[in-house]
């Protein structure tokens, strides 16, 4: 396999399947499928879900509410997406910890690096919630954070489109896909992979980034494998 360790980057949109919102219980059901297979070949899998299936906090803001307020409900979002994948891969049979940068001793575990370390070398899939723990970060940020803390050797993003283009491919049919870029090129030509924060903080500890079409079945397992799947970011 081409990673031993793997940090999963996945959108709170993408557990609404074909939903408005919400979660759909047949889109997880086939995430779990998928993690399952990289899991069963050895790879430790560490995964950070967003929340905007339920809740965003600068959706929240500009309505009027105070934004730290709404993103400590955005990061408590998180921590729900979590439980409901959490469910879906122990129905798959795999072992599962939820640990959160927000306390909640009653639902999950409090995020302690060595012990998601500890989590992770007995092959336990481990879910970060609550995002960085605190307001003004994304989880973007969070899924950056937690893989360099916890050394995975790269960051998948999963999302609906199948890499990095130069347009919108669901906008622009003629939008030209990348296979490999560098991050000053991201930078240079102001293409949207993870937000300034989050793109800096993997930029500057050399952590690559793959972004893929995670609802295409079969290819998380590419990816890890090491096959041109996606756009990968790196220097």
């Amino acid at each position: 396999m081409q990673y031993k360790r793997i940090l999963l980057k996945l959108s709170g949109e993408a557990l609404m399947g074909e939903r408005q919102y919400g979660i759909d219980p047949k889109r997880l059901a086939e995430y779990a499928e998928e993690i399952k297979k990289v899991v069963d070949l050895g790879i430790q899998v560490a995964i950070v879900i967003g929340g905007g299936n339920i809740f965003r906090g600068v959706a929240g803001a500009s309505n009027g509410m105070d934004r730290v307020q709404g993103d400590h409900m955005g990061m408590l979002a998180t921590v729900i997406n979590g439980l409901a994948l959490q469910s879906a891969l122990e129905d798959a049979d795999v072992h599962t910890r939820l640990l959160t940068a927000l306390e909640i001793k009653e639902v999950a575990e409090p995020y302690i690096k060595r012990k998601a370390i500890r989590h992770l070398e007995k092959g336990r899939v481990v879910i970060f919630g609550a995002g960085t723990g605190n307001p003004y970060f994304t989880t973007d940020s969070a899924a950056v954070l937690r893989a360099i803390e916890v050394n995975a050797d790269v960051i998948l993003k999963g999302t609906r489109v199948d890499g990095i283009y130069n347009e919108d491919p669901e906008k622009n049919t003629e939008a030209i896909k990348f296979d490999h870029i560098s991050f000053d090129e991201v930078l240079k030509q102001g293409l949207k992979v993870m937000d300034t924060t989050a793109f800096t903080l993997s930029q500057e500890n050399e952590l690559p980034i793959i972004v893929f079409d995670m609802n295409t079945k079969g290819n998380l397992l590419k990816v890890v494998s090491g096959e041109n799947i996606g756009t990968k970011v790196n220097l």
